[in-house]
């Protein structure tokens, strides 16, 4: 027998142990998908499933064996692929920059959306109505003094996107990339400067009413339910105190 837990539309969001990816399950969740909560954070994406009535599944996208056990505890098809999992690490000038760093920021914002768009593929082409998402960045856009290694990983997280639209085309899979610019979030810029809390408050000191993860996940939530011959490419998301990357209204 099929019950109404059964039939709903099936989202996976990575990432969604905190931040953007928690406010996405959330969001999707509200709209009536049955949400795949995938982190490595088990308590929190525990924790987040019991209250938006979805499912925690452990998952670190740069393991391969790990992302196999997303696929192992998925049960029937995929309708929305959420490639949130992803971040920033250091801000350091190239001259000085430290490899490490950017072959950490390379798999998990390039790599792991790798894995597990492959991975969720036959999934999603057994709907015959997906769309998968990609969590790209303004930051894929330009080029800024200190964010090389970042600006190279979403740069590649964008070309990635655009890609796989072409070699999915005549597919019943949409692809879509959100690219927010400024979003205030509790660990982004904390992790990004290594856990200093003076300089990640820095990063919005005095900017009026910056994004929020809620509103990247509105959008997201929005391209996931137009109607399936309608691709939303991409979507570029700015608060309105920043007119550019550098051009940043503070008060």
């Amino acid at each position: 027998m099929t019950t109404d837990e059964d039939s709903r539309r099936v989202a996976v969001v990575t990432g969604a142990s905190s931040g953007i990816g928690a406010a996405t399950a959330r969001a999707l969740a509200g709209a009536g998908f049955r949400v795949v909560c995938a982190a490595r954070r088990t308590d929190r994406i525990e924790a987040l499933a019991a209250e938006i009535g979805g499912v925690a599944v452990a998952c670190d996208v740069t393991s391969a064996e790990s992302v196999a056990g997303l696929i192992a505890a998925l049960d029937g098809p995929v309708h929305v692929l959420v490639n949130n999992a992803g971040g920033a690490f250091g801000s350091d000038e190239i001259a000085i920059a430290d490899p490490e760093q950017w072959q950490a920021m390379y798999d998990v914002n390039v790599i792991g959306l790798l894995r597990v768009t492959q991975a969720l593929l036959p999934a999603l082409r057994e709907s015959g109505d997906a769309v998968i998402i990609n969590m790209g960045s303004t930051a894929g856009r330009i080029a800024y003094e200190g964010g090389a290694g970042y600006t190279a990983a979403k740069h590649g997280t964008r070309v990635v996107t655009e890609t796989l639209r072409l070699e999915l085309c005549g597919e019943p899979i949409r692809i879509s990339e959100v690219a927010p610019g400024l979003v205030q979030t509790d660990e982004f810029a904390l992790v990004r400067f290594g856990g200093d809390q003076a300089k990640a408050d820095a990063v919005y000191d005095g900017v009026p009413d910056p994004l929020v993860a809620a509103d990247i996940a509105d959008a997201i939530t929005w391209i996931a339910t137009r109607p399936s011959h309608v691709n939303i490419d991409e979507m570029v998301m700015r608060p309105r105190a920043q007119a550019a990357q550098h051009k940043v209204h503070r008060v």
